[in-house]
C-alpha cells in the first residue's frame, strides 16, 4: 500500500470514529441525558474534527506546497506552518 493510500485509510478511520462520536451525541440528546455528559461528548467531537482538519492541512502542506508543487515553499517554512496549525487546532 502506497503512502498516500495509507494516509487515506488513516483519515477514513478518523472520520468513522467521528461519526460514532456524533451518534453518541445524538443518543444522549434523544435520551434526555444530563448536560455535562453531552458537553463532554461534544468536546470529544470538537477535538476529533480539529485533529482531522490538522491532518488534512498537514498533508496539503507536505504534498501540495513542497514536494513537486508548482509554487514550492521552503521545507523549513512548511514545518513552521505545520507546527502553527497543530498549536491552533489543539
Amino acid at each position: 500500500m502506497s503512502q498516500p493510500e495509507r494516509e487515506k485509510v488513516k483519515l477514513l478511520h478518523r472520520l468513522r470514529k467521528l461519526r460514532g462520536q456524533l451518534d453518541a451525541v445524538e443518543r444522549s440528546l434523544a435520551g434526555d441525558e444530563d448536560c455535562s455528559g453531552q458537553l463532554m461528548l461534544l468536546a470529544a467531537v470538537h477535538g476529533g474534527v480539529n485533529g482531522l482538519m490538522g491532518e488534512i492541512l498537514e498533508d496539503h502542506i507536505r504534498f501540495h506546497l513542497t514536494d513537486g508543487a508548482k509554487e514550492r515553499i521552503a521545507p523549513e517554512l512548511a514545518e513552521d506552518l505545520i507546527e502553527l496549525i497543530r498549536a491552533y487546532v489543539k
